[in-house]
């Protein structure tokens, strides 16, 4: 069994319009938002055994403020291949992960994530397919388990779709028990 985590990078700045995109940090917003993810993935026991990043500049910072634990847990690669990256190429970063990590997370880019996802997707969690359809937003988690040994052996329509988290709803979730 292997579990993998599509995360889309938190909310970034546009602020600085003469700056690149691939060096975009975030925005205010997605420097709260990350913690709420990193708490919701430590809670859930979602810790990945190993994380692909993108080299963008958000994606970078995302990771990072997941919190400290996370990623001395995991190990990670970062990878320019991942930035604005199709299907394929998320596929391919995939079948090139080492067969000790048995849950995995990539920390990406829309529209390469949420189409990534929407391919993966073969069975589960009808209602977060839904949702995931109707907006991956930034900061966005889909969690799916594939029925495999081998990463190598994953292929589009194999995954089953576990759940679908949105950082507003872990907010809205948060200032509700306050």
């Amino acid at each position: 069994m292997k579990t993998l985590l599509l995360l889309r990078h938190a909310k970034s700045s546009w602020s600085d319009p003469g700056r690149a995109d691939h060096d975009r940090e975030l925005n205010r917003r997605g420097e709260k938002a990350a913690p709420f993810m990193g708490r919701f993935l430590r809670q859930h026991a979602l810790v990945p055994d190993l994380v692909w990043c993108s080299t963008a500049a958000r994606a970078v910072q995302t990771l990072g403020l997941l919190g400290r634990d996370f990623a001395s847990h995991a190990d990670v690669i970062y990878s320019q291949d991942l930035y604005m990256a199709s299907e394929a190429v998320h596929l391919d970063s995939l079948h090139h992960t080492h067969e000790d990590a048995k849950s995995v997370m990539i920390i990406g880019h829309n529209p390469g994530i949420e189409n990534f996802a929407r391919k993966l997707f073969g069975g589960g969690d009808q209602d977060a397919l839904a949702v995931m359809g109707r907006k991956y937003p930034t900061c966005g988690l889909a969690h799916f388990e594939f029925d495999v040994e081998n990463w190598t052996d994953i292929a589009f329509q194999t995954g089953r779709l576990i759940g679908f988290t949105k950082v507003k709803d872990l907010q809205a979730v948060k200032i509700g028990a306050e």
